[in-house]
């Protein structure tokens, strides 16, 4: 469990470097160059490296009982994540619309497998990354408040994000099968 929350502490800092420490995060911007950005590259690699091993070495400790209509509930909202994962990079017309669309993919992501987990592990990932992404868009607004949102978009790149998030959703449940685990319900 400690490389689960070791990920999970460099995954938070490497994120919130440039909010909370912005003189430190400029200075190693201008000593660095670009070459920061392939540090904090590097840094969030190997954090999301310790997450996946630390989650799949953890022992399972019971913490909760998962809902049985969570699995349901499981997948919309999966669907639902991948889009908003999406609409930052889309030509949608959700994209003018709203402002953090990754963050909310992050914490709908987190919120969709607290669902259908209850261990101690899951409780420790997928709680903490969402509690992440909030405290993330409340760095951003304070940091930024004043926002102007993006011009643009059309009926033909909402379709477009609509069969995109349909495709990576069935990849990603391909793959959770491939790994043993299932995520539909019998």
């Amino acid at each position: 469990m400690t490389l689960l929350i070791l990920g999970i502490v460099l995954w938070c800092a490497a994120h919130l470097f440039k909010r909370l420490a912005p003189a430190q995060r400029s200075a190693l911007a201008d000593r660095m160059g670009d070459g920061a950005k392939g540090v904090v590259a590097l840094v969030l690699l190997i954090a999301v490296i310790l997450m996946i091993l630390g989650y799949r070495w953890s022992d399972f400790v019971f913490v909760y009982e998962p809902p049985e209509w969570g699995r349901h509930l499981n997948n919309l909202l999966m669907l639902i994540a991948v889009a908003l994962f999406g609409v930052g990079s889309s030509k949608s017309r959700l994209r003018a619309r709203m402002r953090h669309p990754m963050l909310l993919g992050m914490l709908t992501w987190a919120v969709a497998h607290l669902l259908v987990n209850g261990d101690l592990a899951s409780l420790l990932l997928f709680g903490l990354l969402g509690l992440w992404a909030i405290a993330e868009m409340i760095a951003i607004n304070r940091a930024e408040p004043i926002w102007t949102p993006w011009q643009g978009g059309s009926l033909a790149g909402d379709i477009r994000l609509a069969v995109i998030s349909v495709v990576v959703f069935g990849v990603i449940a391909g793959i959770h099968t491939w790994l043993g685990y299932y995520p539909f319900p019998a």
